[in-house]
């Protein structure tokens, strides 16, 4: 092997008179402590001037080498004197505390990420003066990274993305406390006063970052379902069975805007919000955030595409239509009507299979609950076709003639009204042969001897646009009404024929025991 060895010795000076340039301009890029510390370095190394006077006196690198070294390990034990280092994600970190306004735009998610990481810490708000100054603090920050997120619309880093995920989920994911009692559960009308949680000046806030968050122009769904997961929706639905009518309404507006943002979720959530349908109809029936869910997939049902999936009937017929059996049905009637007819307007074969679910479940002994399927009933009747209407006509109008006979005035008065409809009413008159023969009776009883008033001129108005309309069908059915008085009239003779002669051999054989014994 052979050594290099210049020839010149002015070569080797010009070479080390250009490493000592270039160490110059090197030390002149590196933050100067103050006048102090370049008197005496703390870590024993040479200040800038001694290391130039070390190149310049030829004593070799390794001087050099241990003063940009010393000059290196100062800068940053002053970084970690302000900032540990386990805070420091990927440099220095910024102190919550600064305004967004007075920091660069190359800083600024930097420092969200800063005031995220302070919104993270949870306090207790069942007493309201304990740690007052630093609640106010969270506060303040929350409102800031709002304004924020609303008036900057920045494109979010993923650990801008954790980080706003990881806040939310500490301060919204919680338990909640027992309730009062197991019969505390929600009737068939809200009257009960709603609990309203402590925490909500706070939990509002962090509501409306998530939203905005979700809302965010530049959120690429791709990125951000490793952190809008499964485990963070199926938290986020659990939420749903807060008392706070406040929270639920947030959490609808959130759940929509998850369900319209992340298609890749879609069906874990629709599986999810069945799982929660099955545990309140079959084994709780305690559950605060029904009506909102059901709201929430009102929208959802009109955008399902034609054809129906199997998976989308069986969740009408296995999960809305059994939500007509709990006691509370009254809160989220209106909502879960509004479901059932969005699928029989897309697909009106199906009105059949509906109805035969709310006959199955239809309610006996509450007037309340036979007036809400009632209406139900009425608004499916209008959409139902010819031939789906022929397969359920008998059990339905069975069903139609209790309620015509029965004595509270407004469902027998509800009853009446579908002949009003001018659709039910030409169903009512193409089938009217069988129909007839079911209602008859309880119409003509109800225009002579019904106690209320209203529904004897209802009943006596049906009559006769009944015998208008077909006067051999109505002469037919009284016929059959007769005949039926008399079968009833015979029978009842029997019973009391038979019950007679049952009461005379008693005692008959009293008698013949009573002399038995005399003897």
């Amino acid at each position: 092997m052979s050594i290099f060895v210049p020839e010149n010795p002015g070569l080797l000076l010009a070479s080390n008179s250009t490493v000592s340039i270039m160490i110059k301009q090197f030390l002149a890029k590196i933050p100067r402590k103050s006048s102090k510390s370049n008197a005496s370095d703390p870590d024993g190394g040479s200040s800038s001037s001694s290391v130039i006077n070390d190149v310049s006196n030829n004593n070799g690198f390794l001087n050099t080498y241990n003063a940009i070294s010393s000059r290196l390990n100062t800068i940053k034990k002053m970084s970690s004197s302000i900032f540990p280092a386990s805070i420091m994600p990927a440099g220095e970190m910024i102190d919550p505390r600064v305004p967004f306004k007075d920091v660069q735009n190359s800083d600024k998610l930097r420092l969200l990420i800063s005031k995220l990481n302070l919104c993270s810490k949870l306090y207790d708000f069942s007493d309201q003066n304990q740690d007052s100054i630093e609640k106010d603090i969270k506060r303040q920050t929350l409102s800031e990274i709002i304004d924020f997120l609303s008036s900057e619309s920045p494109k979010l880093t993923e650990p801008a993305m954790f980080s706003i995920c990881k806040m939310c989920g500490n301060n919204l994911f919680r338990d909640f406390p027992p309730k009062n009692s197991i019969l505390s559960q929600r009737g068939e009308t809200e009257d009960e006063e709603p609990c309203f949680d402590p925490a909500w000046s706070h939990l509002q806030l962090v509501y409306e970052i998530l939203a905005r968050f979700l809302t965010q122009t530049s959120l690429d769904p791709k990125i951000a379902k490793q952190y809008i997961d499964h485990s963070f929706i199926l938290r986020l639905l659990d939420l749903f069975d807060t008392e706070d009518p406040r929270e639920r309404d947030c959490l609808k507006a959130i759940l929509h805007r998850v369900y319209g943002k992340f298609m890749v979720h879609r069906p874990f959530i629709r599986m999810v919000v069945s799982n929660i349908i099955y545990r309140f109809v079959f084994e709780t029936e305690k559950h605060n955030g029904i009506a909102e869910l059901l709201e929430i997939f009102g929208s959802v049902i009109s955008g399902f595409a034609l054809p129906l999936k199997k998976e989308h009937k069986m969740f009408l017929l296995r999960a809305l239509v059994p939500l007509h059996k709990p006691k509370s049905v009254g809160v989220y009637h209106h909502q879960l009507t509004y479901c059932v007819v969005q699928f029989v307007e897309k697909e009106p074969k199906l009105s059949s299979d509906v109805i035969k679910g709310l006959l199955k479940f239809w309610p006996v002994t509450s007037s309340q609950k036979q007036l809400m399927f009632l209406s139900e009933l009425e608004e499916l009747l209008e959409m139902i076709h010819t031939d789906e209407f022929e397969k359920i006509m008998v059990p339905l109008f069975r069903r139609i003639n209790c309620c015509l006979r029965s004595s509270h005035f407004q469902v027998a008065e509800r009853a009446h009204f579908l002949w009003n409809n001018e659709h039910i009413l030409h169903l009512i008159m193409c089938n009217r042969q069988v129909i007839m023969p079911l209602v008859f009776s309880s119409l003509e009883q109800n225009s002579q001897k019904h106690w209320s008033r209203t529904v004897v001129n209802l009943a006596q108005n049906m009559m006769k646009m009944l015998d208008d309309v077909d006067h051999e069908l109505v002469v037919s059915c009284q016929g059959r009404v007769e005949e039926d008085k008399s079968t009833l009239t015979v029978a009842a003779e029997r019973r009391r024929l038979t019950w007679e002669r049952l009461e005379s051999v008693s005692i008959m054989e009293e008698t013949a025991t009573t002399c038995v014994v005399s003897c």
